[in-house]
């Protein structure tokens, strides 16, 4: 029987991870074709498996509380430590700009009756989930499992309605012109390792440590099969029609009271998903990088605002930049760090991956590579 802790650890990791990525996700895999959509979802999902699993490790080697920067000057000092501000800063203002993009979309079509621009509810959104942060208020463990359920509950009524209608001839096998779409999207939404640090603050003691590989593989592999069968059934049901936050096309078919509900919860997954990233990026200033708290909230609530208003305000453009800039950089870092902590830690995991150079290069290859594609759709 697992234990509350362990619950509420696996709570967290997907609630971080299953966020705004998953509702990108049926609308390129309805333009590149299901057989490159479900290669991307093998190799990028194992290879975040397998990234997850390396900075667990590099969590229990360490003594110290640190986030993603903090163990970049750690285990490769300044310069890296530097690398990784900047890519994570980029990485959750890029992340919390796509909520704020997708909740307005959201937040339209649950309150249609006043025929408010998406703009406007996507200002209201940014202006009560600022508030939040800023007075440093977070959804605790318990909160975020029964927004877990809530959201899994929703999920699997869209497919009760949905399944019925699926259309396999809305089933397009290989789109060459859009190959590479899905890359970034996917490697989006997939990547959760921000939450990673957070599990252990849950999961505290040596025998609960003992869970961490078990949180951190079961949230990835409940993740990956969620996003894989609802970007089957949205896509077998919208086909071609599938629109880029993937409930609008779905109107003509399951009707609009069943997308109000599945929109009401989107909104709400994507709340607590902002309101992880962003309190995770002003402490990560504070704590890592010294940033006085006044700064730290300018940063981590202002930036996506300033973006969203000089107009980056592309859904699928701007999870799929942000899905290979992370990949790219704290991928490939997080893969560096976890070779020095291995020699350079100063406790004693409480488990311990064999990993051959080999593999850890290939991920490195398949970082690159993915940022190369994405180059060549620009």
């Amino acid at each position: 029987m697992p234990s509350k802790n362990f619950v509420f650890a696996l709570a967290v990791l997907i609630g971080t991870t299953v966020g705004a990525g998953i509702f990108g996700i049926p609308y390129v895999v309805s333009r590149s074709g299901f057989a490159p959509g479900f290669f991307y979802f093998l190799i990028l999902g194992t290879a975040i498996l397998l990234l997850h699993l390396f900075f667990g490790e590099i969590v229990l080697r360490t003594k110290e509380k640190h986030r993603l920067i903090g163990y970049a000057q750690k285990y490769l000092g300044d310069k890296q430590k530097l690398l990784v501000a900047v890519s994570t800063i980029l990485g959750i203002t890029g992340s919390l700009l796509a909520y704020l993009i997708i909740s307005g979309d959201f937040l339209k079509i649950i309150f249609s009756f006043w025929h408010l621009p998406s703009f406007y509810f996507s200002l209201i959104f940014w202006a009560i989930l600022s508030f939040f942060i800023f007075r440093g208020i977070k959804l605790i463990a318990p909160a975020e499992l029964l927004m877990n359920v809530f959201f899994f509950c929703i999920i699997f009524i869209i497919f009760s309605f949905a399944f019925p209608k699926i259309n396999l001839q809305n089933f397009t096998l290989f789109n060459p012109g859009h190959i590479f779409l899905p890359y970034g999207v996917i490697l989006f939404a997939l990547a959760g390792w921000v939450a990673i640090p957070e599990i252990r603050e849950i999961l505290k003691n040596h025998q609960e440590g003992k869970d961490y590989k078990r949180v951190i593989i079961y949230s990835a592999i409940i993740a990956t099969v969620l996003y894989f069968f609802f970007a089957l059934v949205i896509v077998g049901v919208s086909g071609e029609n599938t629109s880029p936050e993937a409930l609008q096309g779905l109107v003509p078919f399951l009707g609009e009271k069943i997308i109000i509900l599945g929109a009401l919860f989107g909104v709400f997954s994507i709340a607590a998903s902002f309101l992880i990233l962003g309190n995770y990026l002003k402490n990560a200033l504070i704590y890592d990088y010294n940033c006085s708290q006044n700064l730290a909230v300018f940063i981590s609530c202002g930036l996506p605002l300033i973006l969203f208003l000089i107009g980056f305000r592309q859904f699928i453009e701007v999870i799929g930049f942000v899905g290979t800039l992370i990949g790219v950089i704290e991928g490939i870092i997080i893969i560096l760090i976890f070779k020095k902590a291995k020699t350079l830690g100063d406790r004693e995991p409480e488990y311990n991956l064999k990993v051959p150079s080999i593999l850890l290069y290939l991920l490195i290859a398949i970082f690159i590579l993915g940022a190369f594609s994405q180059i060549i759709i620009l």
